[in-house]
């Protein structure tokens, strides 16, 4: 009988996957605000809306796929969870160049504190990289 990767993978990827569901969620409120915004502006550029709301929409559901090929100890998801996480760090730096910077900072440590688990030495070990 094969052992469950989830429940086998090292503290640093469970906390990784776990983050990455975390930011699924904040994905999916941010999806639900444009929608309802979209809908209820009083001028609004309808294409450029949907396509930013479809946009946050897709990014929820790819970083869910990723949590769950993670907890099934795919180490293909790695590289994909990283550059996510490297384009948050983006985000945060112009939320930080525009005004919001508390915000900024966080979404940019968010990024790197899952990029460190995901390329810690018993993350690497669990994924069978390196």
């Amino acid at each position: 009988m094969s052992e469950n990767p989830a429940e086998t993978a090292p503290s640093t990827l469970r906390a990784a996957v776990w983050l990455l569901f975390a930011e699924a969620a904040g994905m999916v409120a941010l999806t639900l605000y444009l929608g309802f915004e979209s809908a209820t502006a009083d001028s609004v550029d309808l294409t450029s809306a949907l396509l930013l709301t479809v946009f946050a929409a897709l990014g929820a559901v790819a970083l869910f796929f990723i949590g769950r090929l993670l907890t099934a100890g795919r180490a293909g998801a790695r590289a994909p969870a990283i550059v996510l996480q490297l384009m948050l760090c983006a985000v945060g730096y112009y939320m930080i160049q525009g005004g919001l910077a508390w915000l900024g900072v966080l979404l940019i440590a968010l990024g790197l504190l899952i990029c460190g688990l995901l390329v810690a030495p018993a993350s690497n070990k669990a994924l069978g990289v390196g």
